[in-house]
């Protein structure tokens, strides 16, 4: 087993991390400082992150996979469908240096709802019960890659969740 599966949780925050910093990096530069960032205390409600810049607020699932990864498709909650802007930005990023990109996005334009994924297919528990069935999870769907909208950078990942500067 390599080091991404067994350290996963700290290679998760990792990339979080970075990719928060090329926002803010970006926010800084060119946007006038105006991005702030939290995260939430509990995660019920399908979000990593909570983005504003100014008025706008998203909130933010980011996923992560190494880019000879095969994930087909990402486990989405539908809460994150009842808030007023969510988005599922899933970070590709190179597993040796870890440099980021390309980012894959999915969500409405800036001030507009996650679009409806109650058509998509209910997930199921990666690990199966003591007989071996992957439960149903009712709250998660599982949407497929071609749904996402490919980014070559973060800044324009930031565009894509804001507005054009």
């Amino acid at each position: 087993m390599d080091y991404h599966s067994t350290h996963s949780s700290y290679r998760e925050r990792l990339i979080e991390h970075l990719f928060i910093g090329k926002l803010l990096k970006h926010a800084w530069l060119v946007r006038g400082r105006q991005l702030e960032i939290a995260r939430p205390e509990v995660d019920n409600s399908g979000y990593d992150l909570i983005a504003e810049e100014r008025t706008l607020v998203r909130h933010l699932q980011l996923k992560a996979s190494k880019l000879d990864a095969r994930t087909a498709r990402q486990s989405v909650h539908t809460a994150l469908g009842s808030k007023p802007s969510g988005a599922v930005v899933w970070i590709l990023f190179d597993a040796d240096t870890l440099a980021l990109g390309p980012f894959l996005f999915f969500g409405g334009l800036p001030g507009e709802p996650l679009p409806d994924i109650s058509a998509f297919s209910i997930a199921r528990h990666t690990k199966g019960n003591a007989a071996g069935v992957k439960a149903e999870r009712p709250a998660i769907r599982s949407v497929p890659k071609g749904q996402f909208t490919r980014y070559d950078s973060a800044t324009e990942v930031y565009e894509a969740l804001f507005g054009p500067s």
